[in-house]
């Protein structure tokens, strides 16, 4: 259930409410919490911890991961090759939807496609896991970005 948020508060007429009322969101910088606040605002103050959230610029597309340490929401901005975890420092990798890669299958040589980052990958033809990136077996691994 979101929690509803105020934006916090900005100097008089520096601010006015989008008349569409779109909204975007953020994670909380305190207590990691999703934060929905209204277009234009510059900073979320958070109901749940009182955390005040800088909002990034306008323009500035971010994206979002799960942390591969301690499954926290993470929000960062797009582009970043790699993100740390402020709740355990844990560095995860930051891909795009679109970086795929390709092996072939180490038992039945099916041409498999995986995302790009992966330890292993299963063939749908004879169900044989190959392991790929830093494998022991030196399997090929070419990189895809399709744009």
């Amino acid at each position: 259930m979101p929690v509803p948020l105020a934006p916090y508060p900005t100097p008089s007429g520096s601010y006015t409410p989008p008349a569409n009322g779109a909204q975007s969101q953020l994670v909380c910088s305190g207590c990691r919490n999703l934060l929905m606040y209204p277009a234009g605002a510059t900073s979320v103050c958070c109901a749940v911890c009182n955390a005040i959230t800088a909002v990034p610029p306008p323009g500035t597309e971010m994206a979002q991961l799960v942390c591969g340490g301690c499954h926290t929401l993470l929000m960062y901005i797009r582009g970043a090759t790699s993100v740390q975890c402020s709740c355990c420092h844990t560095v995860n990798l930051a891909l795009e939807a679109n970086q795929v890669a390709h092996v072939n299958c180490g038992n039945c040589r099916m041409l498999l496609m995986y995302q790009y980052g992966a330890r292993s990958v299963k063939c749908a033809v004879c169900n044989f896991v190959t392991s790929v990136g830093g494998s022991a077996s030196g399997a090929a691994e070419q990189k895809f970005n399709n744009t």
